[in-house]
């Protein structure tokens, strides 16, 4: 693949820049745990997916929307019968979640340095817009980005508007990240170019089936510092 022509690169937020998955599937496990007299585990993991789902429309990405999923899961596994206190458990446990230390994935500081010397380097995320801009902060990488988006959704039509908006050229644009549903093929649907670097587990909403993912024109690294491989940088 030809990167020649790149000059804004933008890079995913959750799972490209920092750790954030892991911390939902332990949230999920401790969940499980305190309404384990419900429900079985394996059953409240399936149901608890489909009220994400539900209310994604209302509630958007993030952590917020996860916790009320959480409370609105347990009324209703319950039966309505379900303590204040487990309530104020899973208030607890959303609230760690959002305090919780940024973990910046290996190399990430040193890749955004050197690439920030050629390109204009953005941040294109979906979540929470004060969550995400509280990790952006405590991350010590806000200093390498010339703007940053918190989208409602990525799709090629909201990317579309948003490269509009910010007069970047489809062909001059790079997204990086771990999502091939939200951070890949979006963008190659409008003409642009995508990086995937795989994250070691994905939420089953970001899954997409090995054909779809074969039919698209993307490369694929196992670490950001491969991006100092491939991409053209000045010495």
């Amino acid at each position: 693949m030809n990167f020649d022509q790149i000059k804004t690169i933008a890079f995913d937020a959750d799972d490209t820049l920092w750790v954030n998955e892991t911390y939902f599937r332990d949230t999920e496990e401790r969940f499980a745990s305190l309404l384990e007299r419900f429900e079985t585990k394996n059953k409240i993991d399936q149901e608890l997916f489909k009220k994400e789902m539900q209310n994604l429309p209302v509630y958007g990405y993030g952590i917020k929307g996860f916790m009320l999923s959480m409370i609105e899961l347990a009324i209703e596994l319950s039966n309505g019968s379900v303590s204040p206190e487990v309530l104020q458990e899973i208030l607890v446990m959303g609230k760690e979640m959002i305090a919780h230390p940024v973990e910046l994935l290996p190399h990430i500081k040193e890749v955004l340095e050197k690439l920030s010397r050629r390109y204009r380097l953005i941040v294109l995320t979906k979540g929470d817009l004060l969550d995400q801009e509280r990790k952006l902060e405590a991350s010590g990488l806000s200093q390498y980005f010339h703007h940053v988006e918190v989208m409602s959704d990525k799709t090629p039509e909201k990317y579309q508007h948003l490269l509009d908006h910010l007069q970047i050229k489809t062909s001059e644009f790079l997204m990086v990240g771990n999502s091939l549903k939200s951070d890949v093929l979006p963008l190659i649907e409008i003409g642009a170019q995508a990086i995937h670097i795989p994250f070691h587990t994905t939420w089953a909403h970001e899954e997409v089936s090995k054909e779809r993912a074969e039919e698209a024109d993307f490369l694929t690294l196992s670490d950001a510092k491969e991006l100092l491989e491939v991409l053209p940088i000045l010495s």
